[in-house]
């Protein structure tokens, strides 16, 4: 698959990010990551292996699109999803509110 990070082509495999990546110790995750075989490294570290570039060259995002395409698990950073949103107030709630009243919780 031909993909551009940093500005640059390469021609990636998945078997052949599998031999770059062999015997590569990963490091600590964190930010965005891929796995790879059975584990699990920081895309910088796996954009620098495959690319022979320093990782200042290119984004996390180059190298995480790049990974999906050829089918490897990519995460986002820890504590990068979304918190639970609170629940939405009701009408009564709102009108309330903008008139100056207090809320008072009410069992639904």
């Amino acid at each position: 698959m031909r993909c551009v990070i940093a500005r640059y082509p390469f021609d990636l495999t998945k078997g052949g990010v599998l031999d770059s990546m062999k015997g590569v110790t990963p490091e600590p995750v964190t930010g965005e990551s891929v796995t790879i075989g059975r584990r699990r490294y920081p895309v910088k570290q796996v954009g620098e292996v495959i690319t022979r570039q320093d990782r200042r060259d290119f984004s996390g995002g180059e190298v995480t699109r790049a990974m999906a395409r050829l089918g490897f698990t990519c995460h986002p950073a820890p504590g990068a999803e979304p918190a639970p949103a609170a629940p939405a107030p009701t009408p009564v709630e709102t009108a309330s509110a903008l008139l100056g009243g207090t809320t008072v919780p009410q069992d639904h």
